[in-house]
């Protein structure tokens, strides 16, 4: 059986970002896991505008709406806009300056 979403209609669950991941003050993040199943969890993530940083497990990502940059620990960047494909790795530590809201979709290898 095959299946979609339209990402940029799921509901997310807005939250503050902890004082020791939130760089610019206000930041917010939200949330949604979208589907679990064949190994993978896929979802939907928000960054409101502003500098936050993060590490993350291994992560594939499309952005699909919002402007901004990622930078790892060792100064690699990648410019966020819509259509960019990201890949996250464990041992990155990340910084997100985020100048217009991001919605991104993830896919992740699930836990189980």
């Amino acid at each position: 059986m095959i299946q979609s979403f339209q990402a940029r209609d799921i509901s997310t669950k807005w939250s503050d970002l902890p004082g020791e991941k939130s760089v610019t003050a206000g930041v917010r993040t939200a949330i949604a896991e979208v589907w679990s199943d064949a190994g993978f969890d896929v979802g939907v993530w928000e960054h409101s505008a502003g500098t936050s940083t993060d590490s993350f497990d291994d992560e594939i990502f499309v952005v699909i709406e919002g402007r901004g940059t990622v930078t790892d620990q060792h100064g690699n960047v990648i410019e966020l806009a819509p259509g960019v494909v990201g890949v996250l790795h464990p041992d990155d530590v990340t910084t997100w300056v985020i100048t217009e809201p991001l919605r991104k979709v993830w896919i992740v290898r699930s836990e189980d």
